[in-house]
């Protein structure tokens, strides 16, 4: 009778330990998904950011632009014009933030990088998914000993003192 019990109760344990595993192999994956998710709009408010901060730029440098024009031309100092010129790159590179596309080249370069480079990066470029996660996690077959290993082994269990 106590065998029949302890039979059904080891049935339920495994039962409820598959149902745990598979409840935290879900519950990873949609961290996951939900990581990437908030990693786009983190973009997305980065773009917006960009764009109204253009806004202010903008004006800024136009207005400034303009004064140091006039000023340049009623002093006869061109010297006073040349502050546009590397608030001009400021104003490329916001431009290129918020309209252009410097997020989705960032992005090329980055996953070139990754590609040649794969060796340095243990990052993946795509979410994985639960049975990708559980291919990783399945046991593989192991490797032939080396002979130095042997011998280590030979080694320290010679080395051992029978009680």
């Amino acid at each position: 009778m106590g065998f029949m019990l302890s039979k059904s109760m080891d049935q339920n344990f495994k039962k409820q330990q598959e149902f745990m595993l598979h409840n935290a192999r879900l519950q990873m994956e949609r961290q996951i998904l939900m990581q990437n998710q908030m990693r786009e709009r983190q973009m997305a408010m980065q773009i917006a950011w960009s764009r109204e901060f253009l806004k202010y730029y903008g004006t800024f440098f136009s207005l400034a632009a303009l004064g140091l024009t006039i000023g340049a031309i009623k002093k006869k100092k061109p010297v006073l014009f040349a502050p546009v010129v590397p608030l001009s790159f400021v104003l490329a590179y916001q431009m290129d933030m918020g309209y252009g596309t410097l997020i989705y080249r960032m992005r090329g370069k980055q996953r070139a990088s990754w590609s040649q480079n794969t060796t340095d990066w243990t990052f993946h470029t795509v979410c994985p998914t639960s049975r990708a996660l559980r291919r990783q996690e399945e046991p593989r077959p192991p490797s032939a000993p080396s002979l130095r290993n042997d011998t280590v082994m030979m080694g320290v269990l010679s080395s051992v003192t029978p009680l």
